[in-house]
């Protein structure tokens, strides 16, 4: 199941068509992670109906879920339903990576590091959804993301991987173009490359966005890390 930059359902890597109520059910139970109460679920997912037509509701898109190419897509029991064990769901594998980068953040990497793992930890879940339960998410993954890809740039830059951290810490940019530690990261790259025309372009491009949306300067230390590297440059 692929979440992250749009919604899509697979099978032996055959794409199959699910009703809307069907992708909002296994999309749901794909970021809860664990099973849930069905009433959790109909609640959630049918907001603007009572609890008779909500637990219908449901009864009927697990119905529809139980048949053909469908069948192992989720379990339900009396009481709770989650996604069967045998899906794999890239928002998963994502959390997993985010995880793992954050929490090993002063270590080597513990295992290698590909630009596709990269660019799927840049992508946001489910972009053209605007379910309350999907915003929630979508926030959380977004944070963790963040902080994910800041770790990454850092250790790949101590390990001399340039290339990998720059897209590591665009990636992080990506998400939050206001956010100065990704644009700190990003230019302590250049530097450690001695590349400073790319560190003060992306210096200028920051403080020129900064000063358009908030009508704000770059930190102190920020200015600091650019200038002080130029004039010794010039020095």
């Amino acid at each position: 199941m692929r979440l992250i930059d749009g919604f899509d359902v697979s099978v032996a890597g055959e794409s199959i068509e699910l009703s809307r109520s069907c992708q909002r059910l296994v999309a749901f139970l794909a970021l809860w992670e664990r099973p849930v109460l069905r009433s959790f679920v109909s609640g959630n997912l049918w907001p603007d109906s009572d609890i008779e037509h909500a637990n219908a509701s449901l009864r009927t898109t697990l119905w529809r879920l139980s048949t053909g190419r469908r069948s192992n897509l989720v379990n339900a029991t009396a009481s709770h339903v989650s996604l069967h064990q045998s899906v794999s769901v890239d928002y998963h594998d994502a959390l997993a990576w985010s995880r793992q980068a954050i929490t090993t953040a002063t270590e080597p990497l513990p295992a290698p590091w590909t630009l596709a793992k990269i660019d799927t930890l840049a992508g946001d879940i489910l972009p053209d959804w605007y379910d309350d339960w999907v915003l929630v998410a979508r926030e959380r993954f977004r944070q963790l993301r963040l902080h994910a890809l800041e770790a990454l740039c850092e250790q790949l830059t101590a390990t001399r991987r340039f290339g990998e951290a720059l897209m590591a810490g665009l990636g992080a940019i990506q998400i939050e173009p206001l956010r100065e530690s990704a644009h700190r990261m990003v230019i302590a790259v250049h530097l450690q490359e001695e590349n400073q025309i790319e560190a003060m372009r992306q210096y200028r491009s920051y403080e020129q966005l900064l000063f358009r949306e908030l009508s704000l300067q770059p930190s102190a230390s920020l200015r600091s890390l650019v200038f002080a590297s130029r004039r010794a440059t010039t020095s």
